[in-house]
């Protein structure tokens, strides 16, 4: 977690609404507000931890941490570029603070202060298909409509928190991946040895550990500060779940649109191209 000095605001404005508003509202039977034991101040009650929260968070800092505490989204929170450095003039939103648990495949610490365009630099196809107008619908988004969408990949962990592996590349182009998120699973593109990599990499995937991991994503404006908050929620399934229910084939010819659809490229860099044999083998059998 993080937060700029500029999105002081924003994290207290989303705190208290969850706080105050959606958790007993949403909740009732796990969060309920009641008078503080020894203050004057009311407080939100935990029912299940039976811990008390503050409705006014005392940093933005602590706000966070207590949001990561009692809440299983994640939350970004982007602002507008004070002054356009775009030619066109159209603000940039840039990343200004997030609480991470559930990370998947990158660290968002070293997003953090990025433009949308240099946190999607990696995804194929961003620049020419989305960049334009992914600014232009974040400028435009209004107060009072919360979009929604989803996302899904496959997994060969059942690791929650995941900072690489996710990916087959990572960082500012295929061929560089970061740093701190370059690990075995982490390769570059531009290798002499990169067909044989993969091939070790798909010898040692194991069906049992992979899983279905999808994100229920969101996007809302705050009122006051004008913030725009992205947050999201993951979920994990087995695939031998998935398979049971009578969604196998259905995933199969999900996983084989990878490589059949606009952006072929997306089945590398999720690294269809390494658990995606094994997989659909699975599903189908």
């Amino acid at each position: 977690m993080a937060v700029n000095p500029r999105a002081d605001e924003a994290v207290r404005e989303m705190y208290e609404w969850v706080v105050g508003t959606y958790l007993p509202k949403r909740y009732p039977t796990m969060f309920r507000t009641f008078p503080a034991a020894e203050k004057a101040e009311r407080v939100l009650r935990n029912l299940v931890t039976n811990e008390d929260i503050p409705l006014r968070p005392s940093t933005a800092l602590s706000a966070l941490r207590t949001l990561g505490e009692h809440v299983d989204d994640d939350f970004l929170f982007l602002l507008p570029e004070s002054a356009p450095s775009a030619p066109d003039a159209q603000p940039r939103y840039r990343l200004e603070a997030f609480m991470t648990c559930f990370p998947s495949g990158f660290s968002t610490l070293k997003k953090l202060n990025g433009t949308l365009a240099a946190i999607h630099a990696p995804v194929p196809g961003y620049p020419a298909k989305l960049e334009r107008s992914m600014d232009r619908f974040f400028t435009n988004l209004p107060v009072g409509k919360a979009v929604k969408r989803a996302n899904w990949t496959i997994t060969t962990t059942d690791a929650l928190f995941s900072q690489a592996g996710t990916h087959l590349y990572s960082g500012s182009s295929p061929g560089s991946p970061d740093a701190d998120a370059a690990n075995a699973k982490t390769l570059a593109l531009d290798s002499p040895g990169l067909a044989e990599q993969i091939a070790v990499q798909r010898a040692a995937v194991s069906v049992p550990d992979c899983r279905l991991r999808c994100e229920r994503q969101t996007l809302h404006r705050l009122p006051k500060s004008g913030a725009v908050v992205f947050a999201f929620k993951t979920y994990q399934y087995r695939l031998e779940d998935v398979k049971a229910e009578g969604s196998g084939e259905d995933l199969a010819l999900a996983i084989e649109g990878f490589a059949k659809g606009s952006v072929p490229q997306m089945e590398l860099y999720k690294r269809g191209v390494v658990w995606g044999d094994k997989v659909r083998e699975y599903l189908r059998s």
